[in-house]
Formats: C-alpha cells, structure tokens, sequence
C-alpha cells in the first residue's frame, strides 16, 4: 500500500519525452482504493460503470516531465484581466475572461457577440456563469474545483448524462473526482464545451485516462495519435505498459515496433525501470527482441533494483532475485557470448552456484544438463536492404575518395528504423576501409559510427552498421553521408532510381548539398539503406 504521508495521486505515471533524469521518484507504487469512490462522481453512476469496469478508479502514480518551461493550468495559460467597464469590449476579451479561472461575464447580451452555438458554448468553459454543478478534481491536498453545465456534459458524454439525467442519477451540487489529474480534466472540458484538443507531453496520458472513464472516444483517439507520434525508444516500454492498460491494440502494437527495433536503447532508458511486472515478463519474453543477452540481463538488474525501493526493500542480491521471480528465467544466458556471461552474469552474485555451473558446462561440456533457462537464441529482426541502383561499374581512375563526403538525401513513407548503410569496396583486390557514417535530418545529426570493414574485391555491396538503429519518421527528407578512407579505386552505382519499392515501404530519393565526391541520385556511393521495418 501507499504510504499515507507521501503524495499520493500526482499524475498517471509516464515518461513521453524524457528530457532528463526524474528525480525525487517515489520510493513506493501500488494501487490504492479511494474509500469515497462508492460516493463520488468516479463511479457513483450506474451510467460510468461501463466505463469504469475496465479502467479501476484508482490513480496511477506518475513522474512529472521536467521541462524547459513550468507545467501549466489553463488559469496560467490565459491570466486573469479585469472587467471591460467600456463598450468597446471584444469577443476575445470575453474569450480571455471566461478560461482565466471561472471569471463571470458582467455585460449585458454577451450572447450577441458570438455567432454560433459553439462559441456560445464556449463561453461556459470554466465559468461559474449558469453552473449548476461543481467538480472536486484531484487527489486531497491538490484539488481543483472546477464549474459545469449538465447539459453541455450531457451532450458530449454518454457518462455524464447517465450521472446527471439518468434513472439513478443523483442531484449533487458538487461532485468529487479524487483519480483525475485537475489538468487533464481541464482537457476533456475544454474539448466538450469548445471542440478545441489542447494536447500537453506532461498531461496527455492522464487525459486518456479522463476520455476513457467518461467515454469521450474521439479526443480518447487525439490521446492515441499523440502518443503514437511521440513515441521513441526512451518511452515505449512505459507506453507499452498503459497502452495494454487503455486496451489500445494499435498503440500497444506501434509500442513494440520501437522496442523491438531499438531493444538495446528501450531497455537501457530510464522509463524500463517503471514498467510493472507483467510488462517486464512480456518484454522478456520476446522472441523478436533485437538485443544482445547481456544487455536484456542488465536491464532486468535496474528494473529489480528500482522495485526494490518501490517495495522499501533493502538493495540486496537476493531481494533482486526475489522480485525477479520466475521472469529470471526467461532471460536467454546460456545464449549469451562466453566472454559476457563469464565477465557479466556469472559475477552478478545473482545467479547460484549450481546455476553458474551448470551454464559453464553447457558452453563446454558435450553432454549438456538440463537448465531452466531458455536455452534457444532470440530470433531478432531481420533487416531489410532498399538497393537504389539497378548496376554498378568501375573504371581506372575512378571512384576515389581523398577525404571527401559521399551523401545522398532519402524519404520513406512508413516509420522505419535505419540500422546501416551497404557500401561498395575495392575494384582492383581486397582491402580494408574506414568508414565513418552520418544520419541527419534538417542539419541536426541523429546518427554516426566510425568502423572498418573488408572488401574482398567483388561489386558486392558490404554492411555498415551504427551502434544502435534509427528512428525514421516518414514523409521527411533525411541525410544519409559516408566518408571513406582506403582503397582510392572502388565500384560505383550506375542507373539510379529515384523511388525504390522494398517490402512495404517505399523510399524516395534526391541528391544532397553535403555530397563532395560525385554521389547522387543518378550514380556514387551509398548503395543500400539497411532498415528494420
């Protein structure tokens, strides 16, 4: 149970952008059930339950992003002015008054200055004028109370009419609603009374979370799409994990598309620590997990040493093994490269004797003993390769580097994740190049690596990869740069395409200002994108 003394209910927890490293975390996490829930608008109506039933009426604790600029309510957002005590007030004035905290509108025929019913509407937003229900919002110690019109709720939630006009509805001049952020419930009022969906990094899953309780599916949708766009390798565990609580398939589908992908890069993130349980044994489970062993064995340690602290146990091995459970097991060691289970696992103290060596003689032994790890490697994903000349040549003078940069420009049509590039080798025998590789968009480099690879004097084209894939949105130029360092003679692309079919997605290309060395759409370098999609 959550400790009584600490802040219970601050918002549902989430990471979306992760700009920094969340302090001051709570020590502690659990449900726990608001005794005045029975009594309160959150499930008081026969006409929520539907709702209710899938979404518990409890508050998920959440880490609030720390960003550049203060969290903000609509009251800070439009601040307060003072009465127009002249004719000349405008329809922005009145606009400006009625979302600056429940100021009423003094003038006589303010309806006249609106032309439609939906600015009319509008007007009521967060106005006392004409309300005939309060709302409570937040949990003790953060409350808002905030005015409502029980018809205009009535029209834009099946809930909302059910608590206010249905058979058992209960004539309450205020209503409590102690499992919704105050500002997320701003959110949906705002999208009920204006048709205006006013979207925040900070609030957004918590606003889902109010538009799945009162069944407002179209800004449930907005919610949805924002997250979807939003998502990156730093928050789809997190996301994954409140995307199978909404039961949101797509989301939660889009979710593992990232993790997969960028298994290395989700697991490490901060937001991995904070899943629950079931997320964990899910993630671990995974077939098509594109990560080493060590890595996904690694995670797990951070995960059981931050649940440690949310049960108020000590750091110990044991109590890591202890949280860990059965989902121990479900990480692939025996599959793990000698050296990273001998330096790594082996040392963690986490594993016991006869575990350690039992997986010491399944690397060596001819007779393997029975283990209860998973013995069978992850599958991974496969890559795919966009090849975007139709032939490649040579010629005695021809193509040389010297130093200069090789760059094309790309788009592609579906979200993919660029692993590394194909490039062309040698054209007069074997050898060995040094390769340093760039991925930018609009100037801002999201990827590079600097490794070597070995030709063996074919046309071939051969791998390049960067340490981790690339997150590629679509409908977006990126730049693709590769400086090489070798052989000065080597093949070269010949009849270029500018739009390429591979698989699903389509993959666009131009030629870029940053080539120094002849590449382009037509000819050059940089033969392949090696992509997960």
């Amino acid at each position: 149970m959550v400790d009584d003394k600490e802040k219970n209910m601050k918002c549902l927890t989430f990471f979306l952008m992760l700009p920094e490293t969340v302090k001051n975390r709570s020590k502690k996490s659990s449900k726990k059930t608001n005794p005045s829930s029975s009594s309160s608008s959150s499930g008081s109506s026969s006409g929520s339950s539907s709702s209710s039933s899938k979404l518990p009426p409890v508050c998920y604790e959440i880490i609030t992003l720390k960003t550049k600029k203060k969290k903000k309510m609509a009251a800070d957002i439009f601040p307060r002015k003072k009465p127009a005590t002249s004719g000349s007030t405008t329809v922005q004035q009145y606009h400006q008054q009625n979302l600056s905290n429940n100021n009423l509108i003094p003038a006589p025929n303010w309806q006249g200055l609106y032309p439609t019913i939906r600015e009319r509407n509008a007007v009521m937003f967060n106005n006392d004028l004409m309300a005939d229900v309060h709302f409570v919002v937040g949990p003790p110690g953060g409350t808002q109370r905030l005015p409502g019109h029980k018809y205009v709720l009535a029209v834009g939630s099946s809930v909302f009419h059910a608590m206010f006009y249905g058979e058992l509805a209960e004539d309450k001049d205020e209503i409590r609603i102690p499992d919704v952020d105050p500002a997320a419930f701003l959110a949906m009022l705002k999208y009920i009374y204006c048709d205006e969906i006013d979207l925040a990094a900070d609030t957004v899953l918590a606003t889902l979370y109010a538009a799945k309780k009162y069944i407002v599916p179209h800004l449930a949708r907005a919610c949805v799409n924002f997250l979807e766009t939003s998502l990156s390798a730093k928050n789809a565990c997190v996301l994954l994990s409140q995307s199978c609580l909404f039961e949101e398939p797509d989301l939660t589908q889009r979710c593992w598309e990232v993790i997969d992908a960028q298994a290395e890069l989700a697991l490490k993130s901060e937001g991995f620590c904070d899943i629950d349980f079931q997320t964990l044994e899910s993630i671990l489970r995974r077939e098509t997990l594109n990560a080493k062993e060590i890595v996904v064995f690694e995670a797990a340690l951070n995960w059981a040493e931050v649940e440690c602290q949310r049960q108020d146990l000590a750091l110990s091995i044991e109590n890591k093994r202890k949280v860990l459970g059965k989902a121990l097991y479900l990480i692939r060691i025996p599959t793990m490269a000698l050296d990273d289970f001998a330096n790594g696992a082996a040392q963690s103290g986490v594993l016991t004797l006869n575990e350690t060596n039992d997986i010491f003689l399944w690397y060596t032994a001819a007779k393997k003993p029975e283990l209860q790890f998973v013995s069978k490697a992850r599958k991974g994903l496969v890559p795919q390769r966009c090849h975007r000349f139709q032939s490649c040549a040579y010629r005695s003078n021809q193509w040389r580097y010297r130093g200069r940069c090789d760059s094309i420009q790309f788009a592609v049509d579906k979200r993919v994740f660029i692993a590394g590039f194909g490039l062309y080798g040698s054209s007069c025998g074997s050898a060995e190049y040094s390769a340093k590789i760039e991925l930018k968009r609009q100037g801002v480099v999201l990827g590079q690596n600097l490794s070597k690879y070995f030709s063996d004097g074919s046309s071939n084209t051969f791998p390049v990869w960067f340490e981790y894939p690339v997150q590629i949105e679509p409908d977006t130029f990126y730049t693709a740069s590769v400086i090489l360092d070798g052989n000065e003679l080597s093949y070269f692309g010949q009849e270029g395409m500018t739009e390429v079919q591979c698989g699903k997605v389509t993959v666009q290309f131009q030629c870029s200002s940053d080539s120094t060395n002849g590449t382009g759409v037509q000819g050059g370098q940089i033969p392949e994108l090696i992509f997960y999609a």
